[in-house]
């Protein structure tokens, strides 16, 4: 098999920003955001910057890093910015329908988790099924395949540290409990994977999992977790569509939420079920390419973190939440992003007000 087949297969499944490493060693990319919510002052924020490394060892192995620093500053124990490592790992090319990846890397569920640099999506902020129900950025050390199958099929399948569910919560979902590849405690690995098919044109459709258990922290209980995701892609001509569906399964909540409570005197009321999706439509206004490219869109998001129960527990109703997000996104180059979008978060509580917001955002990658 010639090497440059190996090499098309590696980026083929290569996180987005990862793949830009090919044309240098050095690449990245950053997140500069103004937020007004309703009633209170406006708020700048140097959200994201990121730098991504790579190196080739030889024609058959290939490193690629992703080091993030967020909110501009990391200060001690204080409550400000976040460094952290998302991506270190060693792609091992053998063909194109095998080869092997081990490190850190970004668990392949979702459209966002593995391609959420800013020119790539519309919004200053990332959708919210992609950060409340899948945990965007979600990234774990772990090892496994990846590689084409057939014309168009692509494919990646990991095994990583688990998720600890004694960090979920009623608002964020699994969010807390990701390990983050930090000491992380594999009492029993977790499976994870993806298949996309890219075999028509201007169609990208896929489908991911993750499976395990999450009782790193109280082993007697059968805590686990199981993600299932859809969605899918289209362009044709002036038109862009994009949805997702994401639904997340937690065995023994009610088990979890009672050793929680008895060790901390407050029980997170963690559901059994979580669930969120998202459809989106945009129009090239302009569409003559960079700097005469102008989008508008439109989306439309129901994420709940209370979607079902465990018995005995009540639902807290201001986390069952919808979003609308319109907006336009300008591109005066094809790797920077000019966004500016308006949002209403709402919520089934009869108590907690919608929450409005007007962002303003700059996004680029090198």
């Amino acid at each position: 098999m010639p090497v440059t087949m190996a090499v098309l297969a590696a980026v083929a499944s290569t996180p987005l920003a990862a793949q830009t490493s090919q044309t240098g060693p050095i690449s990245g990319y950053m997140d500069f955001h103004v937020n007004k919510r309703q009633f209170e002052d406006p708020v700048i924020d140097f959200h994201r910057f990121v730098l991504l490394f790579s190196h080739s060892f030889s024609e058959h192995i290939r490193f690629t890093g992703e080091i993030e620093l967020e909110h501009a500053f990391v200060e001690g124990l204080e409550k400000a910015g976040e460094l952290e490592l998302e991506q270190a790992y060693i792609d091992f090319l053998i063909s194109r329908r095998f080869n092997v990846r081990a490190g850190m890397m970004l668990v392949p569920i979702g459209i966002i988790n593995e391609r959420h640099e800013p020119p790539v999506y519309n919004g200053v902020e990332r959708p919210f099924v992609d950060t409340v129900i899948v945990p965007t950025t979600w990234f774990e050390s772990g090892a496994g395949v990846h590689g084409e199958l057939g014309t168009g099929w692509r494919y990646r399948a990991f095994v990583m540290a688990p998720l600890d569910a004694a960090e979920f919560s009623a608002e964020e979902g699994l969010r807390g409990g990701r390990q983050k590849g930090s000491e992380a405690v594999v009492h029993r690995p977790s499976l994870t994977g993806r298949v996309e098919y890219v075999g028509l044109r201007g169609l990208q459709a896929g489908a991911g999992f993750w499976t395990g258990a999450a009782n790193v922290s109280f082993r007697r209980l059968t805590s686990a977790v199981r993600v299932a995701e859809v969605d899918a892609r289209y362009h044709r001509d002036r038109l862009e569509l994009r949805g997702q569906y994401a639904h997340v399964f937690i065995r023994d909540a009610a088990g979890l939420n009672d050793a929680v409570e008895r060790t901390s005197g407050v029980s997170p009321n963690v559901a059994s079920q979580l669930r969120g999706f998202y459809g989106e439509a945009a129009y090239r206004i302009w569409n003559r390419g960079a700097p005469r490219d102008l989008v508008v869109f439109a989306r439309y998001e129901n994420f709940d973190t209370q979607f079902r129960m465990p018995a005995g527990a009540v639902p807290l109703t201001e986390f069952d939440r919808n979003a609308w997000v319109t907006g336009i996104t300008y591109f005066p180059d094809p790797d920077i992003a000019v966004k500016v979008d308006y949002t209403r978060v709402g919520n089934a509580s009869a108590i907690v007000r919608p929450q409005h917001q007007l962002n303003l955002g700059l996004g680029w990658w090198f």
